[in-house]
């Protein structure tokens, strides 16, 4: 039995695939520079809890223009209950996710997080009650069977960044299936700006155990960690609006070079050839997981036209 009840798809809108490309790609650069930021600051002497607490601040206040032309709608919505599970689940994610680029090369951070959308798959199957036929279970096993590629049990030991890398993907891909409801109801703008609000205040809880006050130096990563974070979420919601989130989804593999080359200029960090080989075999699966979902899709909406 489904936890949610899953919502009815609009039939598709209009696709520009030149805007998708552009807007994609463009937001996957600003998360690469999101990643590179943060290492900065934690290379300055900032816990990755203190890191994660200033990205939401500045997130917030970037968005505060947003507040002051929509109003006080955009504070209102009928699905508090699921934007505090989103937001727990959020920021579950993004506390593991900012402790494994602490420790760990962020490009395997990166190449690790493209297993979200295939533990997506699995909560649409648990959650949602989604049937899913032998081809779809068959792309999830391909995909993770990249994953042991890229962290290779049994070949050298597994430390706590590469599993805080596997949580965020996890919490991440569970994520994206509460999106998916709450975007029944609400817009994207209202979802990113009570996410962001939301996640201020919960993310300060723990940082507070390991405070430390950033100094001048430390503000233009941080500022420039809060840019990216605001700019490429718009970005990647206007590529995503754009054109068929299977079509966007293809451009998203770009994030891997764009952040293993910031990685490699600012610190010298680099990834081995497993990682690469692991990293495209996990995004192929779960790309056709998401053509095929979007092709099922259409076929269910075609099917309730008059």
């Amino acid at each position: 039995m489904p936890v949610f009840t899953p919502r009815q798809v609009a039939p598709d809108a209009p696709s520009d695939p030149i805007a998708a490309v552009i807007w994609v790609t463009l937001a996957m650069a600003l998360f690469a520079g999101l990643a590179a930021f943060a290492r900065a600051a934690m290379n300055a002497g900032l816990h990755p809890f203190v890191v994660l607490f200033l990205r939401n601040v500045f997130a917030v206040a970037m968005l505060l223009p947003l507040l002051a032309w929509r109003g006080r709608s955009l504070l209102q919505s009928a699905q508090i209950g699921l934007y505090g599970l989103r937001v727990a689940v959020s920021l579950l994610s993004m506390l593991a996710w900012f402790y494994a680029i602490a420790i760990i090369p962020i490009g395997e951070v990166t190449a690790i997080s493209f297993l979200a959308p295939l533990f997506g798959t699995l909560g649409a199957i648990f959650l949602l009650g989604e049937q899913v036929r032998a081809r779809r279970w068959a792309a999830l096993i391909v995909g993770f069977a990249g994953a042991m590629i890229i962290l290779r049990p049994g070949g050298s030991p597994l430390g706590v960044g590469q599993l805080c890398a596997v949580l965020s993907a996890v919490a991440t891909g569970l994520t994206a299936v509460l999106i998916k409801q709450l975007t029944s109801r609400d817009d994207p703008d209202k979802i990113v700006f009570l996410t962001n609000l939301a996640l201020m205040p919960l993310s300060l809880v723990p940082a507070l155990f390991v405070w430390s006050w950033p100094t001048a130096a430390m503000l233009p990563p941080l500022i420039g960690m809060g840019l990216c974070a605001v700019l490429g979420h718009i970005a990647l919601v206007r590529g995503y609006a754009a054109t068929d989130a299977s079509l966007a989804q293809t451009f998203e593999f770009s994030r891997l070079p764009f952040t293993v080359a910031l990685a490699y200029v600012a610190f010298g960090e680099t990834i081995d050839l497993w990682t690469w080989i692991g990293a495209l075999i996990i995004f192929v699966s779960a790309v056709y997981i998401t053509r095929r979902e979007a092709q099922l899709r259409r076929q269910a909406a075609s099917s309730i036209k008059p």
